[in-house]
């Protein structure tokens, strides 16, 4: 009899955490909410207005500086008759563990116009200021991916200091909603571990940077594929082609790296200078990559080779000035060499700089006068690391190569990209980006 009823009240325990909360409710690995204070669809799980993340619930939503409204015109389904909205940026916040998750987005309102910007994670652009009319919703997909540092039981990552709780590493997804009026009706999560990956090893010019005014290309990327693709970005700012490897992150990848999954390679900045890491162009430099493509081949996985952002320094005749000698010319020959796919971000980028010219390239790069964002007393000029815009047009030029250049991943494109030309270059007047609340003015690691 005791036992019997020990049994009952555990299973009642089980059943009450499954229609409670829905990380243990998830069917198929798929989880389901509805946003919005108004009804409720049925196999959603609600997030109102009220529901703030905390570790214990293990979801919710969080709005830094402003408030949370639901607006509703009550009528419609349950799904998308009402919305969760704000005149700032929010975020919506689950533990999951680690892998590859496909999610579906309900933007817009039936009450008002809508404008939605999707960042992930450590601000990756996923979906570009998405605009809806009044009583118009509209589903978008993105795909995200979601990692720790640990490898197995012994190895992990030795993460820098200034990554720790950083949201590239934690237990959660963490999606930005932004704009002039981001609004959300519901989202659908999914696991999607079967997806192909671009996994991006490099420096600051690649990795995601968390904080404004910062950006890089790799964070950019994911705006111009289609969710049938995973960008898994794990390029870290100050790290060279030695360092990458001494601090665990390629095993990282290596250790989850499937058949027909990429490995995208810049290293050259931080490569180049003294040091123990220092390489040089036609030996071990060479040599350091070569060790990166094999250890993609041993997995079946697809090495392309990145070359170097150039640095922004012009000669008096305005043509750009080269800093990083031989290096990305020893790619190029390796690239040859080894039969491996190559993406010329060097030779795009001195186009793109000499495009606009030396005073309007400035655009590309950080350089704020003071006062432009909270507590700056100084001015920011910095010709390595690059502006939110710099970083989208960068992205823009690694997208043309791969249309371009690389058929297996031209497929992944999104079809609105019609293309690039650095030489004719967008004007940065018509760049639209919601800044996120978080400003760090501390330069990134490496020059």
């Amino acid at each position: 009899m005791f036992t019997t009823v020990k049994i009952l009240t555990a299973a009642f325990v089980l059943y009450l955490m499954q229609v409670t909360n829905p990380l243990c409710a998830a069917t198929n690995k798929q989880w389901k909410f509805d946003l919005g204070n108004g009804k409720v669809h049925k196999e959603f799980v609600a997030v109102t207005s009220e529901t703030a993340y905390s570790d214990s619930l293990g979801y919710g939503l969080i709005c830094p500086e402003g408030k949370l409204y639901s607006t509703e015109a009550g009528k419609g389904d349950a799904r998308t008759s009402d919305c969760i909205t704000s005149d700032q940026a929010f975020y919506f916040r689950i533990n999951l563990d680690e892998g590859r998750y496909k999610i579906k987005l309900t933007l817009g309102s039936s009450a008002h116009e809508s404008a939605t910007t999707v960042k992930a994670e450590s601000r990756r652009l996923m979906l570009e200021n998405v605009e809806t009319e009044k009583g118009q919703t509209i589903e978008k997909t993105i795909v995200v991916d979601v990692r720790r540092p640990e490898i197995n039981d012994t190895l992990r990552v030795r993460l820098k200091e200034r990554e720790i709780g950083s949201k590239n590493w934690d237990n959660n997804l963490c999606l930005e909603f932004n704009g002039s009026r981001p609004s959300v009706s519901s989202i659908v999560i999914e696991e999607a571990n079967d997806l192909p990956v671009i996994f991006l090893a490099g420096n600051s010019t690649v990795t995601d940077q968390r904080n404004e005014p910062w950006a890089s290309w790799g964070q950019m990327l994911p705006r111009f594929l289609s969710p049938e693709v995973v960008v898994a970005n794990h390029a870290e700012s100050g790290l060279t082609l030695i360092s990458f490897k001494y601090q665990n992150r390629l095993k990282r990848i290596i250790s989850v790296m499937k058949p027909g999954d990429y490995l995208f390679v810049e290293f050259a900045h931080n490569d180049q200078k003294p040091g123990s890491c220092h390489v040089e162009p036609f030996t071990t430099y060479q040599d350091e990559l070569r060790y990166f493509i094999n250890e993609a081949r041993k997995k079946g996985g697809i090495p392309v080779l990145v070359t170097s952002t150039n640095r922004r320094k012009f000669d008096e005749s305005g043509k750009l000035v080269n800093t990083l000698g031989y290096y990305p010319e020893a790619m190029r020959q390796l690239a040859k060499e080894e039969n491996v796919k190559l993406i010329d971000l060097n030779a795009m980028t001195k186009t793109l700089y000499e495009a606009y010219g030396e005073e309007d390239s400035k655009n590309l790069f950080v350089h704020y006068s003071a006062n432009t964002f909270p507590d700056q007393e100084k001015a920011l000029a910095d010709n390595t690391h690059f502006s939110t815009f710099g970083a989208y047009e960068l992205a823009k030029c690694v997208a043309a190569s791969i249309k371009d250049n690389h058929p297996g991943l031209a497929q992944y494109l999104y079809l609105d990209f019609k293309g690039f030309d650095p030489g004719k270059p967008d004007a940065f007047k018509d760049f639209f980006w919601p800044l996120s609340p978080s400003v760090d003015l501390v330069k990134p690691d490496g020059n």
